[in-house]
C-alpha cells in the first residue's frame, strides 16, 4: 500500500512541531509519510506499530523517532484507562533544522550519530521513556522558548539511551506527487478504496484519455491504478484482521471485495500469507475494544 503524503503544519514563530494528539476512541490507521524526523510518545494505549515493513505491538510510554519519508503509522487496540483518551505527543523537525543545530552548537554532536540511526527507526528504552514523558508532557504548557529548551533536553537524552533499538525497517522513498491530476486521483482512491471503480471513471477525473492516463498512472506510482487499489484494500484488511475478532468474510466485504475467494487470492498474493494466518500472527494479543 502506497504511504499519502502529510503536509506538517508550521507556524511563523516556531522552527519545529508538537502536536498533542488526544483521541477519545482510538488511534486510527493512516499509513503515511513526510520529509520531517518524527518523535512520538505514545500512553494510555495499546495496539499495533507499522513502520515500512515492520509491524509490533506497542503499549504505555511507547517512545519511537522515525526518519524522514519513512512510511509509518500507529493503530491502537484499547485504551489502558477507559476512563481517559489515547495521548499521543508528537514532535516533527526537519532535516535542515537537524543539520543546523549540530553544526550552530558543538555541545549537541552527540545527536549526529542519534539522527543517522534514525534514518529508519528507532525504538527508546522503558528507562529513558519514563524519565523523557514529564518533559514531554511539560512542553504543551510552555511557550516557544521553553519547549525549544526542553526539545534540546530530549534530544541529549535519546543520545545517551544505549539501549534504544533500531527497528529493522525497509526505508521506502516515496516520492512527492506534484501533478495535480494524480493527486486528485490518489485522494480519491484513499476515500473510496472500498466502492467499485472503473479506469474510465478515473481517466476522466484526470481529465486524460484512458491510455494517457495508465501511461501516466504508471509513472508516477510504478504500479496499475487496479494494482494500486488492490494494495490498499489489502493494507487497510491488514489493519482490521490485528485489531479485532471481525469474521474474515466481513473483512473482505468491507474493503471492497464481494467475492472472499478473490479477497483470498489477493491477499496471500501481497502477503505471502492467508487472512487467517496473518491473523493468527499478528492479530491475537489482544481483545477489540468494547
Amino acid at each position: 500500500m502506497r504511504a499519502s503524503f502529510e503536509k506538517i503544519p508550521t507556524e511563523a514563530t516556531t522552527s519545529w512541531t508538537l502536536l498533542n494528539r488526544r483521541l477519545p476512541e482510538a488511534i486510527p490507521f493512516e499509513w503515511h509519510h513526510h520529509p520531517e524526523y518524527e518523535l512520538t510518545l505514545t500512553f494510555n494505549s495499546r495496539g499495533h506499530r507499522y513502520i515500512s515493513n515492520d509491524v509490533a505491538l506497542y503499549d504505555d510510554g511507547d517512545l519511537v523517532l522515525v526518519g524522514p519519508n519513512v512510511p509509518h503509522s500507529w493503530s491502537s487496540a484499547e485504551r489502558i484507562d477507559p476512563a481517559k483518551p489515547h495521548v499521543a505527543l508528537v514532535i516533527w523537525f526537519s532535516e535542515a533544522w537537524a543539520e543546523s543545530l549540530v553544526q550552530l552548537f558543538p555541545e549537541m554532536d552527540s545527536t549526529r550519530a542519534l539522527l543517522a540511526a534514525a534514518q529508519h527507526a528507532l525504538s527508546f528504552s522503558n528507562a529513558t521513556s519514563k524519565a523523557l514523558r514529564p518533559v514531554i508532557e511539560s512542553m504543551v504548557e510552555q511557550d516557544a522558548a521553553q519547549r525549544l529548551i526542553s526539545l534540546l533536553t530530549v534530544l541529549n537524552r535519546l543520545s545517551k539511551d544505549i539501549a534504544a533499538q533500531p527497528i529493522a525497517a525497509e526505508k521506502a522513498a516515496p516520492q512527492v506527487i506534484e501533478d495535480a491530476r494524480i493527486r486528485r486521483v490518489l485522494d480519491h482512491l484513499h476515500g473510496h478504496y472500498a466502492q467499485p471503480v472503473g479506469i474510465p471513471e478515473l481517466a476522466q477525473m484526470a481529465c486524460v484519455s484512458v491510455s494517457a492516463f495508465h501511461r501516466m498512472f504508471r509513472k508516477h506510482t510504478r504500479c496499475t491504478a487496479l494494482d494500486y487499489i488492490v494494495r490498499l484494500r489489502i493494507g487497510h484488511a491488514c489493519a482490521l484482521l490485528m485489531q479485532g475478532n471481525l469474521a474474515v468474510s466481513a473483512i473482505a466485504e468491507h474493503v471492497g471485495y464481494s467475492s472472499q475467494a478473490l479477497f483470498n487470492r489477493q491477499f496471500k498474493a501481497q502477503k505471502g500469507i492467508t487472512p487467517s494466518q496473518f491473523r493468527a500472527r499478528h492479530g491475537h494479543h489482544f481483545q477489540p475494544p468494547t
